[in-house]
């Protein structure tokens, strides 16, 4: 069993920068493969980036790429959303996840554990 518990959303302006947190407890965080989702109002859940368990590999959905750094610290049990050059667009209720493979990690439905989510909103 897994909780995640994510922080580090707000209010900011277009052009700024957040970075989110997951931090999880239970048992065996590090050999999770951990994802970041995000939903906006009246859309549907949205995978944005995904890191391996060891941290080595990392994938991210084609709205995420080039703003968006994943990592995660298996010492301390938490996984990062970087989101830089923020957009009007970006604002959404971020979600972190947790699944035991690497297999089809876009799919929300295939991760186990989700947090309450942190909501971001910018404001242009």
């Amino acid at each position: 069993q897994v909780q995640l518990v994510e922080s580090g959303g707000g209010l900011v302006q277009a052009g700024g920068s957040l970075r989110l947190s997951c931090a999880a407890s239970g048992h065996s965080f590090s050999t999770y493969v951990m994802g970041w989702f995000r939903q906006a109002p009246g859309k549907e859940r949205e995978f944005v980036a995904v890191i391996g368990a060891s941290g080595e590999t990392s994938w991210y959905g084609s709205s995420a790429k080039g703003r968006f750094t994943i990592s995660r610290d298996n010492a301390k049990n938490t996984v990062y959303l970087q989101i830089d050059t923020l957009k009007p667009e970006d604002t959404a209720v971020y979600y972190c996840a947790a699944k035991a493979t690497i297999l089809r990690f876009t799919t929300a439905s295939e991760y186990n554990y989700w947090g309450q989510g942190t909501q971001v909103t910018v404001s242009s």
